[in-house]
């Protein structure tokens, strides 16, 4: 087991390079597996879920690997399997794409409910409405969702919320049905028009990605080809908040400045400076104290759930009070109480909580929750006095690509070190 050791108090400067999306990067090597040849995929960041989702395809009879730095290739050609169980999905989220890709190759899948991080109920309530409504029967026993279909045909699917899970998975069993299929009340992430865009490259026919309304004609095949994916939209707001919590001056660059409209404004907001670059964004603080500010999340091109631990994390040391609003996920506050330990002011009543400005945290032991809480408590010890410990790593290592080196670079007072020992002292040195 390790741990991060963080001392305090250093503004980061520089440039650092975003990479790829993690969230568009799993769904496509899963649409990948619908691919009949080779598929060159560009800009994959080396992350745990990757790591476990090659594994996955490669016992499934497919051919995945790491070929160069942030390329993975691909055959799936001779995939022979539509199981996938508990103990090869329990460690990724994501495994829920394996049952609309399944359904939609091989008409039928077996697959364990997805695992991932626990902030909360995922239901796949919507997933399952959308397959029965392309002609799939659908069974849940043992912890396995089974489905199975003699055909798939278009049809019109009206998700009752949200989902960007759901409108991917329709997405993906909807590629070969027969005829047109119509999501209506689909989700807009830029990571959903990713994976439309890589199907459309392999020879897909999907229209009105990242809109309300997505509509698919079905198809015989897709053919191999070439793709690369997106920056990692929360990967640069998890440095863009990093850089305003230490007051530093960062360009964050490698980016698609659109997608950040949503933090750059609220930071702007806190009286954080913002430039922003054909394909970068410079995040600087010129004012000692920041100004509070309201926060709910929402779906895309909402304030995003996956920036809501950090974006807290930044306004439990901003001047006044701060309320935000999970509208996402029903327990995504799981952090707070490690945020309290470093001396933060947060009280949480359902999916609200209220943030009391602090003059400064104060190092501890913490641990990371999730994902994102993670790398908001890393965050919290870059600005705080004194050395904190983070632990539960494997939660960052799923999501964020060279993170402590890329922190390095920028400054940061950062290792990672075996969690055997009590030893919190910090030695400069090991940092660089």
């Amino acid at each position: 087991m390790e741990k991060m050791v963080i001392l305090g108090g250093a503004k980061l400067t520089g440039t650092v390079e975003i990479s790829g999306a993690k969230n568009s990067a799993v769904a496509i090597l899963v649409a990948a597996m619908m691919v009949n040849g080779k598929c060159h995929i560009e800009n994959v960041p080396h992350v745990s879920d990757i790591d476990v989702l090659i594994d996955i395809i490669n016992n499934m009879g497919g051919s995945a690997t790491f070929t160069a730095d942030g390329v993975v290739e691909m055959d799936c050609s001779g995939l022979n399997s539509c199981e996938a169980t508990y103990e090869t999905v329990e460690k990724i989220r994501a495994s829920s794409y394996l049952m609309g890709a399944l359904l939609g190759r091989f008409g039928q899948a077996r697959v364990a409910l997805p695992g991932g991080c626990d902030f909360g109920i995922r239901p796949i309530d919507q997933h399952l409405k959308g397959f029965k409504a392309l002609g799939a029967e659908w069974n849940i026993e043992h912890g396995m969702v089974e489905l199975s279909a003699d055909k798939l045909t278009g049809n019109n699917i009206y998700l009752d919320v949200i989902s960007v899970g759901a409108t991917i998975n329709i997405m993906l069993a909807s590629v070969f049905a027969e005829g047109l299929t119509v999501i209506d009340s689909a989700a807009k992430e830029p990571h959903i028009v990713d994976v439309a865009n890589f199907l459309n490259c392999m020879g897909a026919d999907i229209k009105g990605a990242g809109t309300d309304v997505i509509k698919i004609r079905g198809v015989k095949e897709l053919h191999g080809g070439s793709f690369s994916v997106i920056p990692d939209q929360i990967e640069a707001g998890t440095f863009m908040i990093a850089a305003a919590a230490t007051g530093g001056d960062v360009l964050v660059s490698s980016i698609i400045p659109e997608h950040m409209e949503f933090l750059s404004a609220k930071l702007e907001e806190m009286g954080v400076g913002i430039e922003k670059y054909d394909e970068a964004i410079r995040v600087f603080v010129e004012n000692e104290k920041l100004k509070s500010t309201n926060v709910k999340t929402q779906p895309h091109p909402g304030f995003a759930t996956d920036l809501q631990p950090q974006m807290l994390t930044l306004l439990s040391v901003a001047s006044g009070t701060s309320v935000v609003t999970e509208n996402v996920w029903d327990n995504r506050f799981k952090y707070v109480g490690e945020l309290n330990r470093m001396g933060a002011n947060v009280s949480v009543d359902g999916k609200v909580a209220t943030v009391e400005g602090c003059p400064y945290l104060t190092g501890a032991p913490v641990s990371a929750t999730d994902l994102r809480a993670g790398a908001a408590l890393v965050i919290a010890g870059l600005m705080a006095h004194g050395v904190t410990e983070v632990y539960n790593l494997k939660y960052i290592d799923r999501g964020y690509e060279n993170f402590e080196q890329k922190l390095r670079k920028l400054g940061a007072q950062i290792t990672r070190r075996s969690a055997e020992g009590q030893d919190s002292s910090f030695k400069e040195r090991d940092a660089r």
